[in-house]
């Protein structure tokens, strides 16, 4: 049974990003994700000029006449939502955790999806998968995945990252769009991610928190790993301390960035503390520029 609390949220986050979709994203998302996938529509006569590469050899053999193969691009894709709700997620400040930050963008993109005629998938996953919601069209499918991102609670408290992509892979028999939404707080996953750019359209959404990258100064501070489980008790007022954990976050988010530069991958860097809005028209930008 879901608690009104939590159906007030889907409701709400139902018409902020349906709003959100109308008037911003909706257009963006079909230009930037439009379906590059050729199917096979029929043959026709040969022509001076076509493309011999093209030359369909059964049906040429069986006619005695050269015919080409007639291909149409698709425009029916997938979205698969790969979202990691592992502990470190419920990170966040007033306004959104981590995961809330997440849960909002992946709304916007599934009200995208079905606007467009695609279908959505969702995985939820920590350091195992958590929960696995099949593609399918439809405003009442995209509210089941909004229901599922706030309601399923992991057994998992770490991340592992590349299990989650090995099961993306395993998974999804054809090429589609694979949003990977995460804090990244995982290592050696970097195989994992190449495979699945290769095999799919992946975007990696990066959400961070600002006290990850800067602790305020607030004395002895008890602070908990949700990930280990573990209690710590840090100095906040030792300027050495901050500056050893600013330059620690600091120096994991260059690796990532230089990563995906090196990778030559997507990825949306997302903070609790901003507006997501134009990290996304950003991306958006840059994929209809390149392509």
């Amino acid at each position: 049974m879901i608690s009104k609390e939590v159906l007030k949220k889907i409701r709400k986050l139902e018409i902020q990003t349906k709003g959100l979709v109308n008037n911003l994203f909706g257009g963006e998302y079909q230009s930037a994700f439009k379906g590059r996938g050729m199917a096979f529509s029929e043959v026709r006569s040969y022509s001076y000029g076509d493309d011999i590469r093209q030359i369909d050899w059964n049906v040429t053999a069986r006619t005695g006449e050269p015919f080409i193969k007639i291909f149409e691009e698709e425009r029916e894709q997938t979205l698969m939502l790969c979202v990691d709700i592992s502990n470190s997620g419920k990170l966040g400040t007033l306004q959104y955790s981590k995961s809330e930050l997440a849960i909002e963008i992946c709304a916007v993109l599934a009200f995208s999806a079905i606007q467009n005629g695609d279908k959505v998938g969702l995985i939820l996953f920590s350091d195992d998968i958590e929960k696995v919601v099949p593609p399918k069209k439809g405003k009442k499918h995209v509210l089941r995945i909004i229901r599922e991102l706030y309601t399923t609670q992991p057994k998992g408290k770490g991340t592992d990252l590349s299990n989650a992509l090995n099961y993306v892979n395993r998974l999804l028999n054809r090429r589609s769009i694979v949003v990977l939404a995460s804090d990244f707080q995982d290592q050696s996953y970097e195989t994992a991610l190449k495979i699945t750019n290769q095999k799919h359209d992946l975007v990696n959404l990066h959400v961070r928190h600002p006290f990850e990258e800067e602790l305020p100064n607030l004395g002895l501070l008890p602070l908990y790993d949700a990930e280990k489980g573990q209690h710590v008790l840090v100095d906040t007022s030792s300027k050495t301390v901050r500056s050893a954990i600013k330059l620690r976050r600091k120096e994991r988010y260059e690796a990532f960035d230089k990563q995906m530069i090196k990778l030559q991958m997507d990825s949306i860097v997302v903070n609790t503390n901003e507006s997501y809005v134009q990290p996304l028209m950003s991306f958006f930008r840059r994929r209809l520029n390149r392509y």
